[in-house]
């Protein structure tokens, strides 16, 4: 193998080792959590958030992305502190895609467009800001308020 070979391979190698890197720590840290479907809204349990270590709590995920069968997109509910949530619907405003949560932000893979945690457009082609419903903390359950818009 030549200078040249063994340092595109190398690169090749490093570049690879990183993104799968990136990858497995951005999946270890996604949760998913199944809502209860009531006459208004869906609820959540406020240990969704919780990130345990030995069976004991350790700090709190920013976000949870909730489902529930009779939705047709999921909702990103971002954690801002113990009392101030924000509920997001997961359809992209542009040509209606399903998102992808990244930390902090919403990203359609469609088109490419981008949302803050509280839903505003960060970057286009979508121009409108991401449907939010109203969430409340009820003792150990979140409360999403599925009738407002």
């Amino acid at each position: 193998m030549n200078r040249r070979e063994f340092i595109v391979n190398s690169c090749s190698a490093c570049l690879g080792a990183t993104a799968v890197s990136g990858l497995l720590s951005s999946c270890a840290t996604t949760r998913y959590a199944k809502g209860t479907m009531g006459k208004d809204g869906l609820t959540v349990g406020l240990e969704e958030f919780v990130i345990k270590k030995k069976g004991k709590p350790a700090g709190y995920r920013p976000f949870i992305i909730v489902n529930n069968e009779s939705l047709q997109y999921n909702i990103y509910v971002y954690r801002f502190g113990e009392t101030e949530y924000s509920a997001l619907w997961m359809r992209c405003t542009h040509q209606g895609a399903e998102l992808q949560a990244s930390g902090d932000q919403l990203q359609c893979s469609a088109h490419g467009s981008e949302f803050n945690n509280k839903g505003k457009v960060t970057s286009g082609p979508a121009d409108k800001d991401l449907r939010n419903f109203p969430v409340t903390v009820n003792n150990n359950e979140l409360f999403i308020d599925l009738r407002k818009v």
